[in-house]
């Protein structure tokens, strides 16, 4: 149930039950049709009155309860994440949609997708929600995982200066375009973490057979998305970074998109439950719960419309009805 149903449906239930309590509420002796009784004649009538009251009372109780989902065995959910989720606002939408419904708490921990895969492997978290597609089959093949659904995708986007001092705008290939800023010697901010951007980047300079490690221009920063990306507009520097970061946030940022549309820069999001028969305390009811609330048809709705009144295109596109082959997996 989305947000609003539910808060439709508990604010009609509460109105409905308020008209009978305000039908009921006073009991007033003053009252004409109350005038000539006795005394005793005016306890009977009282004692029903109470009796319908509570009566209400019972039927509140009853109400609220039926709204309000069980709360699980287990509440508290461990959620590691890439730090794109959280830092393009997406997850300050899911999170406490998925608690409202759900009766789950979440601690989600936003890391890049190889820490997020390593708290897996370690048992330190419940569910993961990640984009690095190779090393997520390794983390399943390993028997890290037990379920594994694809949840959306974006792109990656190089972005840098506008006076592109490497002279990669618009260009058609993410490879050609790390040549040209290898070549140029240009400013290059990678994050160093072993996050799903950082592999997709690794991945780029392999294919372009080039190895920027040690060069001057090349800065690594160890942090997150957000970070980096700041250190990037005050080096005047290119990066590579998701979509959803750099539009949620470009605000802030002196740097352009100069570089998109490579099938090579397709970012695909999976959300994996962590293997409770190798880590026993992991949380796997919640896990899935939080998983199967990831592709249910209403979650992939509100994934599908994120950014759209903002920026005029979705930050993310729902994929849960597809294949990992139908996105060239």
């Amino acid at each position: 149930m989305l947000v609003g149903s539910y808060r439709d449906h508990h604010e009609s239930k509460s109105i409905s039950v308020t008209k009978l309590l305000s039908k009921y509420a006073g009991f007033d002796t003053s009252r004409d049709e109350y005038a000539g009784l006795n005394q005793r004649e005016l306890n009977i009538i009282q004692e029903t009155h109470m009796k319908r009251i509570l009566s209400i009372l019972v039927l509140l109780i009853f109400i609220l309860s039926a709204c309000a989902p069980a709360v699980p065995e287990n509440p508290t959910l461990i959620l590691a994440t890439t730090t794109s989720t959280q830092d393009s606002g997406l997850l300050d939408v899911l999170i406490p949609l998925f608690e409202t419904e759900s009766g789950y708490t979440v601690q989600t921990v936003a890391v890049g997708s190889g820490e997020a895969m390593k708290m897996g492997e370690e048992g330190n978290a419940d569910v993961l929600l990640v984009h690095a597609p190779s090393s997520e089959v390794a983390f399943m093949d390993a028997g890290n995982g037990t379920d594994r659904f694809l949840v959306m995708h974006n792109d990656f986007v190089i972005v840098g200066p506008a006076d592109d001092p490497a002279g990669i705008k618009g260009q058609t290939s993410a490879v050609e375009a790390f040549k040209a800023i290898y070549n140029a010697g240009a400013s290059f901010i990678t994050r160093g973490d072993d996050s799903g951007t950082h592999k997709k980047e690794l991945a780029l300079w392999k294919s372009a057979a080039l190895d920027p490690a040690g060069q001057a221009w090349y800065v690594e920063t160890g942090q997150g998305m957000g970070a980096s990306m700041i250190l990037a507009s005050e080096k005047a520097a290119y990066i590579l970074t998701d979509r959803a970061t750099y539009l949620s946030n470009k605000e802030n940022y002196q740097l352009e998109i100069l570089v998109e549309g490579d099938t090579s820069l397709l970012n695909v999001y999976h959300v994996i439950t962590v293997n409770a028969e190798k880590w026993p305390k992991a949380n796997y009811t919640g896990a899935l719960a939080f998983a199967n609330f990831m592709i249910d048809p209403a979650t992939q709705k509100i994934i599908g419309e994120f950014g759209v009144e903002e920026f005029g295109q979705p930050l993310f596109y729902p994929d849960a009805d597809k294949t990992d082959a139908d996105l060239g997996l």
